[in-house]
């Protein structure tokens, strides 16, 4: 098992992506805690998988600190932090209100920061162990090109990739690595929703077609799905990552590698 005796907390550990990151901890030996904003997250059914679940919310300073204070009780250290919460919002600059921009930041680019600067003394003590602790924010493709409707996440993916790289400088002498994995189209709730908003110029088609036209212009002629995402964050978190640190691992089946991009 890769993660045996590790201990790791995961944000957004009740979401598609999230859940599925927990899972394949928990399956390679990790003692996991899973913080979101309620057990069961945007999955309508829930199932006990052994994670420990942390009522959070990413972008309130209180919460992360209580979060960290709870893991500090129980394990008196933390391997791997991986900042999987996130939300997006499907329209342009001029249809953004000032709060649902604040709350995009918010969530995405605080939230980040939040947990990382209250994590950092329990990725010490890891690291001070003679092994390296590992963070994996979550970018996105969208923060290297755009997709139409979906200003705010852009500009907040780009500022997660941006702190990744200096935050992978800051505290790399530490002991504690610092990646981005940046997705493509995966398959969770939240990109049904995407399927579903007006963000996603659907243009008339039904779902279906629009889910076919999202598989064929990727070239695999498919999307992934949160176990594609989790098989990479396991091997970041991972020893066998011990050198990778300060780098974008996009994972969106050669989408971002075409010239030109299919407008949804």
């Amino acid at each position: 098992m890769m993660l045996e005796h590790k201990v790791a907390l995961v944000t957004g550990g009740r979401g598609g992506i999230g859940r599925a990151i927990v899972g394949r901890f928990l399956r390679e030996g990790a003692t996991v805690f899973a913080a979101d904003l309620t057990e069961h997250g945007s999955l309508t059914a829930h199932d006990a998988d052994g994670s420990h679940f942390l009522k959070m919310n990413v972008a309130s300073e209180q919460d992360v600190q209580a979060a960290m204070a709870d893991v500090q009780a129980h394990c008196g250290k933390l391997d791997i932090l991986v900042n999987a919460a996130g939300i997006e919002i499907e329209k342009t600059i001029e249809d953004t209100t000032l709060e649902e921009w604040n709350q995009s930041f918010a969530v995405n680019c605080t939230g980040t920061f939040l947990t990382s600067k209250y994590a950092l003394p329990l990725l010490r003590a890891a690291a001070a162990s003679g092994t390296s602790a590992s963070i994996i924010n979550f970018g996105s493709y969208d923060g290297f090109i755009a997709d139409p409707g979906l200003a705010a996440y852009c500009a907040t993916k780009g500022a997660v990739h941006a702190l990744t790289r200096a935050m992978a400088c800051d505290h790399g002498p530490e002991g504690v690595r610092v990646n981005a994995i940046c997705p493509g189209y995966v398959d969770t709730p939240m990109l049904q929703s995407f399927f579903t908003g007006d963000g996603s110029g659907a243009g008339g088609k039904t779902i279906d077609q629009l889910q076919q036209a999202v598989r064929d212009v990727h070239p695999m002629r498919t999307y992934g799905t949160p176990d594609d995402i989790a098989n990479l964050v396991n091997w970041l978190a991972s020893d066998e990552a011990r050198y990778a640190s300060g780098q974008l691992w996009v994972l969106d089946g050669g989408l971002s590698a075409q010239v030109q991009q299919m407008k949804l």
